[in-house]
């Protein structure tokens, strides 16, 4: 099913009053809401439900990441929550995907379930330094097939990767990308970035954009700009 709604905002901030300002600013029809660990660890569920009745989707960024118990306990949680989609890393393996996968299936809300694959703010010189005998983006295919085959609904990945992602695998398996930077601004601690457009044009389903609009004089502009840089493209959706 299309899905028209593409922007997802990363409230990457440490206080709530000001996560509320911004957010009684926009509209949930444009947007959705990314809540990571530093806004979790601080307010909890009650900021998540806070945001809920304000009318929006969360993205509930956690990144999970343990034995494969604790995982299918972490995310039965947060299904309770009624998230719109939550996180998971793919480096856990196999066992640790199925746990999450058999979490959300036994739930009765059904968040979409995603994997990470290498985190934006890593390149190749990272991979090595880890004793990883790939590229970052030879990395990103490999663990996005294994989020595939063990059930997960799309996976997290930068939008430089989303064209040999999606030759690869299926395409209603969902790209989530971060590391997006309008034109013109700062790619700040991201090390491999894409404009909107680009990224929505290359296939990606849904942006993370964070500081762009959340440290902007003017966010509600700047995320209409942005909105209006996409427009007209065209790429497969969920």
């Amino acid at each position: 099913m299309q899905d028209n709604n593409r922007i997802i905002i990363a409230l990457d901030m440490d206080n709530q009053k000001q996560v509320l300002t911004l957010v009684k600013q926009l509209d949930p029809a444009l947007c959705r809401l990314k809540i990571g660990k530093e806004l979790f660890t601080s307010f909890g569920p009650k900021l998540v439900k806070k945001l809920q009745k304000l009318g929006f989707d969360i993205f509930l960024d956690l990144k999970f990441h343990d034995i494969p118990n604790t995982v299918y306990k972490a995310v039965r949680a947060a299904c309770e929550l009624k998230v719109w989609m939550l996180t998971i890393h793919s480096a856990g393996g196999s066992e640790m995907l199925k746990a999450a996968r058999a979490a959300v299936d036994e739930s009765d809300h059904k968040p979409i379930l995603i994997a990470v694959t290498v985190l934006t703010s890593l390149s190749d010189n990272d991979m090595a330094e880890q004793g990883i005998q790939r590229s970052a983006a030879e990395q990103v295919l490999r663990l996005a097939s294994l989020s595939q085959q063990n059930g997960m609904d799309g996976v997290v990945c930068s939008a430089a990767e989303v064209p040999s992602i999606r030759r690869l695998l299926s395409k209603n398996f969902i790209l989530v990308t971060p590391g997006i930077r309008p034109a013109g601004d700062d790619a700040q601690d991201q090390k491999r970035v894409v404009t909107p457009r680009d990224a929505i044009s290359a296939g990606s389903n849904y942006l993370v954009i964070g500081r762009p609009i959340t440290q902007a004089r003017k966010p509600v502009e700047k995320l209409n700009l942005i909105l209006s840089e996409i427009s007209g493209t065209s790429a497969g959706l969920c």
